[in-house]
């Protein structure tokens, strides 16, 4: 009996339909006439799951008593027994009950497998283990039960159930998942709209990337090296030349045209870096292909054309981007080119796309070896090892006489010794000086410049023959080793420049003091100037060195563009040093105009906002300040009016007018000024750990009676804030709430720790706020819909989120389950969550319930 097969429905979150998909997969498996029991399958009181079980053979559990307490677990004894085709096995991650046969349920599914059972079975992605950590950190819960990954990998089948957060909240909200009394602790804490965005986001890539592992399986089993073009993914091949940014461009258009186009740019380098492109016009192109949604690779290969095809191959590309080569007619002598190379082997599975340029024809020049620089002290070691070594052994050897073999081997070392040490040339000096010794002193005549005897002749060609052979082999070698390291730690500082670069880690001061490190300068400047007449202003400096006004004052000097030049003092580098400097010097400007760029935008968005709030503000004294000044003047004039008797119920009221007046002047002045602070950046708050039941009552002592109902456990931890701010942002919130409360369905004010974070939930059941408003309504001056002028200026919110964010909190709104709207105020927590739980408070996600508190 062969092992069964294990089809798993994966799922972001408890609620997305996992088990109603596993109860419809099995209804359909029996109609088809498959043995189908339900080994395990628990529909937690949901009314539409349950309905699914009708129609199935269910198995008895096995009962078992923990604590004093009756559990129930799946009976795999009794299903081993019943030994069906199929066995649904629900929650593949549940933790078994002590006593059980195993530990987890998954081990119990291992075992119906290894006796022939077909399972089907659910998991949520927060069960994985190697994403404990990660679900932890977005959800603040951790994980108890879990199941290793490389159980559900080796499922034969998986299939993924995925449900938009929006829909899943209002599944929630109706009570399809959760019964009512835990749905809002549910939507307030783990079904967070972003909690359920950042699951669903692990959840499709952890199954695309099994879906790929799937592919990539299937592809090596069937030794598929065809290409399958899914989807369109052009590759263009650069050379490093100003021809590049053409091909870039063209390849971008071609994606355009079909849906989920991508494009790969590669330059391909020679392994022995002996030809190279201009870094600067490779940090352009490079720029270029990721501004246009593209991505850059770096590919070395002795062979382009071979390489290029198979890193094309490698993506799966369905096309390639070439340019005409820009050798002349003549140069073709060599070879018939990368471009027609690449065509010709290509085959059917590869469009190949050779684009004309500016460039075609003008000519390139063939690559030129270009040896490094051994460094002066090892040359001349080289030289006096090669003419020195040989006269130095022909002495020592005119004590002891070995034959002629064992001399000519001799000398043959001491070239192969100056080889390694000089280069070539020595080691061609020492062959020559070696062999004219052994002429003179080992070969018969001794003594004499000539040979008697021909085999003689014979072992003196091929002694120089094999030292010139080894010397040139070992040359080369010490070369190549020389140059990969170089190479190698050209190619570790670009990395390290260009992803700071990119990633916006570096300022010009940075980047400036990078280079006067790297290349052991005093100073290095980055100059400019507007136009050619117009003189050198310094754009950034680094060193300690003397300042340098004109490029041609620099020791070092590279020029970048026509009016943008970096310069360095110190010492003059020599030219393999200036290519890895060109790539310095493009990424220097490109730093300064992000620099420029970033400060014109901001001195932009300050004006912007400094109108605005201007704007808003004469708004606001025009009419919501004058309104209640109006009404204090005319209650006033009316009581010192001479004309009219006014009873003492009337001067109450008038009085009543004024003080209402004064207090919402007040109101309204103290938020201007709060908003002030804000705007300049003088609020400094004075953090102390307190607890909230101190301060949140007392930021409800200007709201009507019985308009809001409190719930603050005494086990929450201590939280590190100003107490005036909160109170003042709390204050304002439930202000707001209650505005737009309808009569008779008061404010919610509750608190719950959740991980190392602690949230005050201010929730009503008004109109609510659409999404896209959603931020729009803690801008200053913003009233929602059609509020009235007299409903104040707008600032309320603003202060509130600008309060809490001085703190180091968050504040962001959410709907209300039902209808209306929740402000949610996220502090940090002070003290060890864990000591809180030993002492009895409720877990995080899940606040005891305290005592209702009507105010």
């Amino acid at each position: 009996m062969g092992r069964g097969k294990l089809r798993i429905y994966l799922g972001a979150a408890p609620g997305v339909g996992k088990t109603y998909a596993m109860l419809s997969e099995a209804h359909r498996r029996v109609e088809r006439g498959t043995d189908c029991v339900v080994a395990f399958v628990e529909h937690h009181g949901r009314p539409r799951t349950e309905v699914m079980l009708h129609g199935l053979e269910e198995l008895p559990r096995r009962e078992l008593e923990y604590r004093g307490a009756d559990f129930t677990e799946m009976d795999v004894d009794a299903v081993l027994a019943r030994s069906p085709q199929v066995a649904l096995v629900d929650e593949l991650a549940h933790t078994n009950v002590p006593g059980s046969r195993n530990t987890k349920r998954w081990q119990d599914v291992e075992e119906l497998l290894a006796a022939g059972i077909d399972v089907v079975s659910t998991v949520n992605i927060q069960h994985l283990e190697s994403l404990g950590d990660v679900v932890e950190s977005i959800t603040g819960v951790r994980q108890r039960e879990t199941v290793p990954d490389e159980v559900v990998r080796r499922a034969d089948q998986i299939e993924l159930v995925d449900m938009s957060p929006q829909a899943l909240r209002r599944r929630m909200a109706h009570g399809n998942i959760y019964q009512p009394d835990k749905v809002d602790a549910a939507l307030s804490n783990y079904f967070r709209p972003g909690n359920l965005t950042a699951l669903r986001e692990l959840a499709l890539l952890w199954v695309a990337d099994r879906v790929d592992e799937y592919l990539k399986q299937y592809r090596s089993e069937h030794q598929v090296s065809k290409i399958w073009g899914s989807r369109e993914r052009i590759v263009v091949g650069l050379t490093g030349g100003p021809e590049g940014r053409t091909l870039i461009r063209r390849a971008a258009r071609l994606a355009e045209k079909g849906a989920g186009g991508e494009v790969l740019a590669v330059y391909i380098a020679s392994s022995d870096g002996l030809t190279a492109a201009s870094p600067k016009e490779l940090a352009v192109q490079r720029t270029l292909v990721e501004d246009l949604g593209g991505t850059f690779h770096h590919v070395v290969g002795d062979d382009i054309p071979a390489a290029l095809l198979a890193f094309a191959r490698g993506v799966n590309a369905t096309q390639i981007v070439l340019g005409v080569s820009r050798r002349k007619s003549w140069q073709y002598v060599f070879g018939p080119g990368v471009g027609a190379t690449v065509a010709r082997d290509s085959g059917p599975d590869l469009d190949v796309h050779l684009i004309t340029h500016d460039e075609a024809g003008k000519g390139r020049g063939l690559p030129v070896a270009r040896g490094a620089r051994l460094g002066r002290s090892r040359i001349i070691w080289g030289w006096l090892v090669g003419v020195g070594g040989p006269a130095v052994l022909a002495v020592l050897l005119s004590a002891v006489d070995l034959g002629l073999a064992n001399d000519m081997l001799l000398f043959l070392a001491v070239t192969v010794a100056a080889a390694l040490l000089g280069g070539l040339l020595p080691a061609l000096a020492s062959a020559a000086v070696g062999s004219l010794l052994l002429n003179y002193f080992y070969t018969p005549p001794l003594h004499r410049w000539t040979i008697a005897d021909p085999k003689n002749i014979v072992a003196i060609v091929i002694f120089v023959a094999v030292g010139v052979s080894v010397a040139s082999v070992v040359d080369l070698a010490a070369r190549r080793t020389h140059q990969a390291a170089r190479l190698r730690a050209e190619s570790e500082i670009l990395s390290f420049l260009a992803g700071n670069v990119l990633r916006g880690e570096t300022g010009l001061e940075d980047l400036l003091e990078r280079v006067r490190e790297t290349f052991g300068m005093e100073s290095a400047a980055l100059l400019e100037r507007a136009s050619d007449h117009d003189p050198w202003t310094c754009a950034g400096r680094a060193g300690l060195g003397p300042a340098v006004e004109r490029p041609d004052e620099a020791d070092v000097d590279v020029p970048v563009g026509d009016h943008m030049a970096l310069a360095l003092t110190g010492r003059v580098l020599p030219a393999e040093d200036r290519r890895v400097l060109a790539a310095f010097a493009a990424q220097a400007a490109v730093v300064l105009d992000r620099r420029r760029l970033q400060e014109e935008a901001d001195r932009a968005r300050t004006l912007a906002e400094g109108n605005r709030i201007r704007t808003a503000l004469l708004a606001a004294v025009s009419h919501d300040l004058r309104t209640p000044l109006a009404g204090i003047k005319a209650a006033v004039s009316s009581l010192r009016s001479d004309d009219v008797a006014w009873s003492e119920e009337d001067q109450a009221e008038l009085l009543k007018g004024i003080e209402e007046g004064a207090d919402r002047l007040d109101h309204l002045v103290g938020n201007l000024l709060d908003m002030s602070r804000l705007q300049t950046g003088t609020v400094t708050p004075l953090i102390r750990e307190i607890d909230l039941d101190e301060v949140v009552p007392m930021a409800l002592v200007g709201v009507p009676e019985d308009s809001v109902e409190l719930e603050v456990p005494e086990t929450l931890p201590m939280v590190a804030v100003d107490p005036g701010l909160l109170e003042r942002s709390v204050a304002n919130l439930v202000e707001n709430a209650v505005k737009y409360s309808p009569p008779g369905k008061p404010v919610l004010v509750a608190a719950s720790a959740l991980a190392d974070r602690v949230e005050v939930r201010v929730v009503d059941r008004g109109p609510g706020v659409p999404d896209e408003a959603k931020e729009r309504i803690f801008e200053p001056f913003q009233r929602y819909g059609d509020a009235p002028r007299g409903a104040g200026v707008g600032l309320g919110l603003a202060v509130a989120r600008g309060f809490a964010e001085a703190m180091g909190g968050t504040l962001n709104a959410e709907d209300t389950p039902g209808g209306g709207l929740t402000m949610v105020l996220t502090l940090r927590a002070e003290g060890s969550r864990a000591e809180l739980l030993e002492e009895g408070a409720a877990p995080a996600g899940r606040p005891a319930e305290p005592e209702r508190q009507v105010t």
